[in-house]
């Protein structure tokens, strides 16, 4: 197994650099059952903003992108089960990305909520606001 960095990923999917999207191509697409690739939390959260901020991407462009990275065979995503968790979070909300993945990796490790200043995360995917 091999660790896949975020830029790897962001000129696979982008496919915007001449020099750089062909030799991701080449690395996803060499990989298999028996010699994966890994990618880590916090590549899955730079995805995102990477995706969102650089490349305008949608909500529904950026759940088909960690859908098929999530189902990719190729590809082992750290926590799988919790990022699954918080794509449908995501998904069916109106919170983003990164607030639902905190949120459910905090419910999976036995909070029993996670408290927050954020109005927004408090508002859409379960976290209690203190004032």
């Amino acid at each position: 197994m091999i660790g896949l960095d975020t830029n790897i990923l962001v000129r696979y999917i982008a496919q915007d650099d001449p020099k750089q999207s062909p030799k991701a191509t080449r690395l996803i697409e060499s990989l298999s059952i028996d010699a994966r690739g890994y990618v880590g939390v916090v590549s899955i959260v730079e995805l995102v903003w990477v995706l969102t901020d650089c490349y305008q991407m949608t909500k529904d462009g950026l759940c088909e992108v960690l859908e098929t990275l999530l189902r990719t065979k190729e590809i082992v995503v750290a926590h799988a089960g919790i990022v699954w968790q918080a794509l449908r979070l995501f998904k069916g909300g109106k919170a983003d990305f990164a607030d639902c993945l905190i949120e459910r990796f905090a419910s999976s490790d036995g909070c029993e909520y996670l408290v927050t200043l954020d109005r927004d995360a408090a508002k859409h995917c379960g976290m209690r606001l203190i004032e």
